[in-house]
């Protein structure tokens, strides 16, 4: 029960991912003619997708999509092993809610990238093969800025472009996740150090009985 907890919240942030980029990609426009209005001109729905990693970038040769796919892959069993294991340890609720919600959010990104190539046919027309070359659906736009990128600046240089990326609903489990452990990084390891130091205690309480 208390493994089923946990990865149960894995499991509920999977599912509202793909429930929402699938709606996204049947029911909506693809790009600037099917954007939708939510507040204002600052915050949009707007279907597009990522071939590669965060913000676009990709790794520049032929196989770089299968090897950035299986890395997230392997990222995946790694973190639901942590998870697991940090469950078994009785760390804090609240990191062991953000590991969960960082877990759901990389098999919800990772289910684009093995899959949607094939059952939604977005792979890129250049893919060596429409497995593990899926590209992630997006959709929520918060409008800053856009425009054109003077050619000096790195990477993003010569390119109409937005301040802010789009993202979807996987990407904002993740990210939640890690800002909450950042933040709170100091309530959710405290416990533990404080459990290490009474051992500490007691053992020298003990020794000097004797």
């Amino acid at each position: 029960m208390k493994y089923l907890k946990y990865f149960g919240i894995a499991l509920a942030v999977i599912i509202l991912d793909q429930v929402v980029k699938l709606l996204v990609h049947y029911q909506m426009d693809f790009g600037t003619p099917g954007q939708i209005k939510i507040f204002g001109d600052w915050f949009k729905l707007h279907y597009t997708t990522n071939p590669g990693m965060a913000f676009g970038m990709k790794l520049p040769f032929e196989y770089g999509k299968i090897i950035l796919t299986s890395f997230r892959l392997v990222a995946m069993f790694g973190i639901g092993y942590y998870l697991y294991y940090i469950i078994d340890k009785k760390m804090h609720v609240g990191y062991l809610i953000c590991i969960a919600m960082i877990l759901g959010g990389a098999i919800g990104n990772l289910i684009d990238s093995i899959f949607y190539g094939v059952f939604l046919n977005n792979a890129p027309y250049d893919a060596t093969t429409p497995w593990f070359h899926g590209q992630v659906v997006d959709m929520f736009y918060i409008d800053i800025w856009e425009g054109y990128i003077p050619e000096w600046v790195p990477l993003w240089g010569g390119s109409y472009t937005a301040l802010w990326p789009i993202f979807n609903i996987a990407d904002a489990s993740i990210f939640a996740g890690v800002a909450i452990i950042l933040v709170f990084q100091s309530k959710f390891f405290k416990e533990e150090g404080l459990e290490g130091e009474d051992e500490i205690q007691k053992q020298f309480i003990e020794e000097n009985k004797e």
